[in-house]
């Protein structure tokens, strides 16, 4: 039976909040992916895989993943397994929705009085269906990747250095997800030896700020404590730590509030 009036508790509004932002990060990174840039130029000229590279390559999608560290790693602090998993689907939903939009922008024609002409509208976001695919798998992997690491580090440390679970879960996750994309993505357009080059060059990038954003997720730790009540924020931990935490709307959920 529906209440009169639904009141969101806390802990729901720290869930809706990390969710929004998660997601729109996500597709945010996903949008701008297919753009290379130049993140800077080396000092010396590097020879790896058997090619030559002056400059550090990467992929703008690079520029909004860090945000979706901090999130994931909040997530599954506070809501465990169930929670980033049910938001992991909800992403990978979104992902699918904002191609198939995409796809019918670019159905529309372009009008003559249009600032942006079709063709220059369709090389931005006209992704290949092997693009997409290369970004559902990889984003899947590596956030399932992420989950188990997660936790498993949170069992071996018992609960100890969020840091570590934190660094070490980015750490195995991205380098799954970096591979993938750009494996499935680009082959047959790039050389095996630059997609690995700009792989390592991207995966070096995420787990440098990934170390870079430790002390962020110590501020919202301690944002969402001060805000649930360190008890309330010590249960919800605790529940995700044991696996036996609800979700925010579930039935349970909501008898316990």
């Amino acid at each position: 039976m529906l209440r009169e009036a639904y009141v969101l508790s806390r802990p729901q509004k720290v869930f809706v909040v990390c969710t929004a932002i998660f997601i729109t990060a996500l597709v945010l990174a996903e949008a701008t992916a297919s753009k290379f840039f130049t993140a800077f130029r080396l000092p010396f000229t590097l020879h790896l895989l058997g090619m030559t590279f002056d400059e550090v390559v990467m992929t703008a999608g690079v520029l909004a993943f860090p945000i979706t560290f901090i999130v994931t790693d909040i997530m599954n602090e506070y809501f465990g397994k169930k929670g980033i998993r049910f938001v992991t689907m909800v992403g990978m939903g979104m992902v699918v929705f904002e191609f198939a939009l995409l796809r019918l922008a670019i159905a529309v024609p372009a009008a003559d009085i249009s600032p942006v002409p079709q063709e220059a509208f369709e090389t931005v976001f006209g992704a290949t269906g092997r693009v997409i695919l290369g970004s559902l798998t990889a984003y899947l992997l590596g956030q399932l990747a992420d989950i188990t690491l997660f936790h498993w580090l949170r069992r071996l440390t018992r609960g100890r250095w969020l840091w570590l679970r934190a660094t070490g879960s980015t750490f195995g996750s991205q380098f799954i997800d970096t591979l993938v994309v750009l494996t499935v993505a680009f082959a047959g357009q790039l050389a095996f030896p630059q997609i690995l080059a700009i792989t390592l060059f991207n995966y070096s990038y995420k787990f440098a700020i990934a170390v870079a954003i430790t002390p962020l997720i110590y501020l919202a730790h301690w944002l969402i404590d001060a805000y649930l009540g360190r008890e309330l924020a010590h249960t919800l931990i605790e529940q995700a730590a044991a696996g036996t935490e609800a979700l925010p709307f579930s039935e349970r959920s909501e008898a316990a509030d």
